[in-house]
């Protein structure tokens, strides 16, 4: 499959409301909202997810200058069973609405299936939402955090957040020009606790696939990130680069490092999740792509397709990566 193209798909509009934890990380100031705590004063975690979702696609919404009936269409999922937060928000909505999965890379996928869409002329406008919550997450895929239970050093932390950004066919300063699908890679990795480098030989394939397909080079862009490695996986993701002979590699980054201070903050390697990268996208690219510091951005949002079952059958976990190019325009 070729690395899909655009030319007619912007960012409209776009907000992030987040956790405590989110909040009072480097890029705090850059969000919407910022809850008190992991309930958001609802009565369980599921339903503060849900409520996220909702807050930040009404913010989104307004910021456009638009009424949920103008929408045409919305696409997007979370972490949960059956994209629980996802779909109890979408009942709300009257739009057309398609649920994707992709693990904590569902960001990139809602967006390039969003965007194209709108390149085909199907539609003008698609809002795309992504959530996660640290503590439902922890719930479906490893054990309760009231458990207590002691965790590896290689554990990344979930990202708790609701996010929505609205796609249209009316020019903007930010452009999604392209979108690049990744393929299910597995180096046969089984550490549940280690997602971070079970997902970095997907991330290193997309990236190269993506270069290849598009006949760019890492230069080409001021910044290329990826969505959830935190410390192990991307030091792994570095270092498959440079066995393949990259030396410079200063235009890298990784949204899980990027959304928390891992040196005062109790995140061990960084973030994860399917809110992860989107919110860096909102609160860091998308910020200085407006103000001009940044004119061309990959970002390569990272999944993990584990399921309990398989982890507990001894299935290693197989992983994908798919990357979405914004480019700075003239409005």
């Amino acid at each position: 499959m070729r690395s899909m193209r655009f030319e007619r798909v912007f960012v409209r509009a776009s907000a992030a409301c987040v956790g405590p934890m989110e909040g009072a990380g480097p890029l705090g100031k850059h969000f919407d909202h910022v809850s008190a705590d992991l309930y958001d004063g609802e009565d369980s975690f599921e339903k503060a997810e849900i409520a996220w979702v909702k807050r930040a696609c009404d913010r989104t919404l307004r910021k456009a200058g638009m009424v949920p009936s103008q929408l045409e269409g919305a696409i997007g999922g979370d972490l949960m069973n059956q994209l629980l937060a996802t779909h109890y928000f979408a009942r709300s909505l009257s739009a057309p609405f398609i649920g994707v999965y992709a693990a904590c890379a569902t960001s990139s996928l809602a967006m390039g299936m969003a965007a194209l869409c709108i390149e085909q002329q199907q539609t003008r406008n698609m809002l795309v939402v992504t959530s996660s919550h640290n503590a439902t997450a922890e719930r479906q895929y490893r054990f309760p955090n009231e458990y207590g239970v002691q965790k590896k050093e290689t554990t990344t932390t979930t990202v708790s957040a609701g996010t929505g950004v609205l796609l249209s066919d009316a020019r903007t300063q930010i452009q999604v020009s392209g979108c690049t699908l990744g393929r299910i890679i597995d180096w046969h990795f089984s550490d549940a606790s280690d997602m971070g480098t079970a997902m970095a030989p997907a991330a290193f394939d997309t990236l190269m696939r993506h270069l290849s397909l598009t006949k760019t080079s890492l230069s080409d862009y001021d910044q290329i990130l990826t969505g959830d490695l935190s410390a192990a996986g991307f030091a792994l993701f570095k270092d498959l680069l440079q066995q393949q002979g990259y030396a410079s590699l200063e235009m890298l980054d990784d949204c899980g490092l990027l959304i928390y201070d891992r040196l005062r903050q109790p995140v061990f390697c960084g973030g994860s999740g399917s809110a992860c990268a989107m919110c860096v996208t909102i609160a860091h690219v998308f910020e200085q792509m407006r103000t001009g510091q940044l004119d061309r951005v990959l970002v390569i949002a990272t999944g993990a397709l584990l399921s309990p079952v398989a982890t507990f059958q001894k299935q290693s976990i197989p992983c994908i990566a798919h990357a979405i190019e914004y480019r700075r325009r003239e409005a």
